[in-house]
């Protein structure tokens, strides 16, 4: 599978990254009995296989070493908007860097609402910003109370933040895709759906 179509398997999975083994373990099971093809409410042949392979992969310690390698290098090259020029040149950014670091606090918060954060270290990492940039949008979004420092030194969307992103139109639609809809119900997307 070549790197630019490698697979989210922590989207396949509906778990964070950060998730350990028994979590992984835990989601799979029930996934798995959800989506295996013998279930006639739910089965989905192809959705299982999906599966299958994330889990192969993420419960497996040298093969989900190696798979984050190459998935951290790609989830790095998707939020990578800006070169460090343009940053520091170019005024009209300064918003889509909030945007930015507003989206990508509101997708940590929304996929693993018990650990919501992100450090500011991470934010110049993965949004390719310099230090003194990030430091400066981090301070516009805390005084307008978008975001907040946790007590564990990260920072994290507040409501009033994600009520930004949508006020905004979330970050799809405006200047380049941050994010992309996916293609997967959720659980809570499927009891919707069901009269």
């Amino acid at each position: 599978m070549q790197n630019s179509q490698l697979a989210d398997y922590y989207e396949v999975l509906q778990i964070s990254p950060r998730a350990e083994r028994d979590t992984i373990e835990r989601v799979f099971r029930y996934m798995a009995n959800r989506f295996h093809p013998d279930n006639r409410d739910t089965g989905n042949a192809e959705r299982f296989a999906e599966l299958v392979e994330a889990y192969r992969v993420l419960s497996d310690a040298s093969a989900r070493a190696k798979y984050d390698l190459t998935y951290d290098k790609i989830r790095e090259g998707r939020w990578r908007l800006f070169s460090e020029e343009s940053v520091t040149s170019d005024i009209g950014t300064d918003s889509r860097i909030r945007l930015a670091i507003l989206s990508l606090l509101y997708v940590i918060r929304r996929n693993n609402p018990s650990e919501p954060g992100m450090g500011s270290a991470e934010l110049e990492r993965v949004l390719g910003c310099p230090e003194p940039v990030i430091r400066f949008h981090v301070w516009y979004l805390r005084e307008n109370n978008y975001i907040t420092r946790l007590e564990t030194g990260y920072f994290a969307i507040t409501a009033a933040g994600v009520d930004r992103v949508v006020e905004l139109g979330g970050p799809a639609s405006s200047g380049p895709q941050l994010l992309t809809q996916g293609g997967r119900l959720t659980p809570r997307s499927m009891a919707a759906l069901q009269p």
